[in-house]
């Protein structure tokens, strides 16, 4: 069985607003670095075999420090990117109300099946990401493996491994924190398991 650590980016410059970013490529925060910088300290030490990450930069930036310090080279994968948010990207929910309101109220009641107007549905971001990670359990046998991406995108693949429906990640796993790490064994010894949830490196 692999270890999977799935790490949501540091804080960016729209988590103040709490904006919506799915595909906008976003700077991280001094405090996001700060949370990098942390990962990677932990990460010097955590006998990582690989580390992937979303081309996003703020997952990059987020990435690179930790396979630096653990040795290792850091592999970006593009399916790792998070979720398209379509017309609901860069904005607050605020605005989405004025917006789009009946779109907005359908996608907070069934997020995966009702995405933003002209966004990504939860089972297509399942069905380009979730590969990923089994292809790491494949090759690193026995091994642990970082991957670093986004909160929506980690939280349904969690919803998938775990055969939670896709349409309860706002409400089972509301926040995954800034450099968090989440722990998932996964192989073909059995089912997947959720071996940790949210343990911060500061």
């Amino acid at each position: 069985m692999t270890e999977l650590v799935l790490v949501r980016h540091g804080e960016t410059v729209w988590h103040v607003d709490n904006r919506y970013a799915g595909r906008s490529d976003v700077e991280l925060t001094e405090r996001g670095h700060d949370q990098a910088a942390q990962l990677a300290r932990w990460a010097a030490d955590a006998g990582l075999d690989a580390v992937l990450t979303s081309p996003l930069r703020r997952a990059r930036e987020t990435a690179v420090p930790a396979a630096e310090a653990a040795g290792t080279t850091c592999r970006v994968d593009p399916r790792l990117v998070e979720v398209d948010f379509g017309t609901g990207d860069g904005l607050t929910r605020d605005e989405m109300r004025k917006a789009f309101p009946d779109a907005l109220e359908a996608f907070v009641a069934r997020p995966a099946s009702h995405p933003l107007p002209h966004g990504e549905a939860g089972e297509a971001a399942v069905a380009r990401a979730l590969p990923v990670l089994r292809e790491a359990a494949e090759q690193h046998p026995g091994g642990r493996v970082l991957v670093v991406a986004h909160q929506s995108l980690l939280r349904l693949l969690l919803c998938e491994l775990l055969e939670i429906p896709l349409d309860r990640y706002r409400t089972v796993f509301p926040r995954l924190e800034s450099a968090a790490r989440t722990v998932v064994r996964l192989g073909d010894e059995g089912p997947p398991a959720l071996l940790a949830l949210n343990v911060r490196c500061d």
